[in-house]
């Protein structure tokens, strides 16, 4: 190498600090590649950034990519939805874990390195972010108990689908009450008999303000809960039964629910069903 990058503070880095294997915070990012470049943005993201704007972060420790073809965007609901407009806007969504802890470390590399992306015409534009929105670990309700795959293995565990729920509250207090209402009576309820094996639940977290220009400020972030619902089949196959009605009581307002699948990494497969 003409430069050299070797540091005795990684060393010291390696020593302090927490290094569980909770997924305390998440990156989730829903994203709409705009016509005509659905190929394009889909090798650029597979090939490059999900590894050198994502997984070889530091922090970040899994990560996994899902599609919405057509026919699953249509299933989307409500139709007048706060977060997409319109409902069927965002083709792909990235979810990814970061250790519990480490969002402050994770957060200054992560702004450090996008940066140096976009000086390096690394970053492809066209394209819109739809929702995007590090987010903070509130609960995870498990269909099976203590059986089964944990949180922190849902995004290497070959799950069949993905269901991505956003509720609105009313306010801040609202929220708590919703967050409690949902881990203690409507997901274990919703997920007794139903395909999904667990439901994570998320808050979103503000972006800094340093963040790049493309990438909107995040929404709602004292009164929006994202849950991420980890389906054994695909979704297709459960949406009436288990999910075409989804709600949040009287405690809040449902703003999106939509269903994707997992991509097959290396591969075009999809890209011709976005459309």
């Amino acid at each position: 190498m003409s430069e050299d990058t070797r540091s005795e503070a990684y060393a010291d880095l390696a020593a302090v600090g927490p290094y569980g294997v909770h997924p305390g915070h998440a990156l989730i990012t829903m994203v709409e590649p705009q016509p005509g470049h659905e190929y394009a943005y889909n090798r650029w993201y597979e090939d490059d950034h999900y590894y050198a704007g994502a997984m070889a972060m530091p922090w970040m420790y899994a990560g996994r990519r899902w599609v919405a073809t057509r026919e699953l965007q249509l299933l989307r609901y409500p139709e007048k939805s706060a977060v997409a407009q319109p409902v069927t806007a965002g083709c792909y969504i990235s979810t990814y874990w970061i250790t519990e802890g480490r969002y402050d470390d994770h957060m200054k590399w992560t702004v450090g390195i996008n940066k140096r992306l976009n000086r390096d015409g690394r970053v492809y534009h066209d394209r819109t972010h739809v929702f995007t929105a590090f987010q903070d670990h509130a609960a995870t309700v498990y269909r099976d108990g203590a059986a089964g795959p944990r949180d922190y293995h849902a995004l290497d565990h070959p799950y069949a689908g993905l269901v991505v729920e956003v509720i609105d509250a009313d306010g801040p207090e609202r929220r708590t009450e919703l967050l409690e209402w949902l881990r203690s009576r409507s997901l274990p309820k919703r997920l007794a008999g139903s395909p999904a094996a667990m439901v994570t639940v998320f808050r979103p977290t503000p972006l800094p303000l340093d963040r790049m220009s493309y990438v909107k400020q995040v929404e709602g972030v004292d009164t929006r809960l994202t849950l991420l619902w980890f389906l054994e089949q695909d979704p297709r196959a459960c949406w009436e039964e288990h999910f075409a009605d989804l709600d949040a009581g009287e405690l809040g307002r449902v703003e999106l629910v939509a269903p994707f699948i997992p991509t097959v990494p290396g591969t075009d497969r999809y890209v011709d069903q976005l459309r």
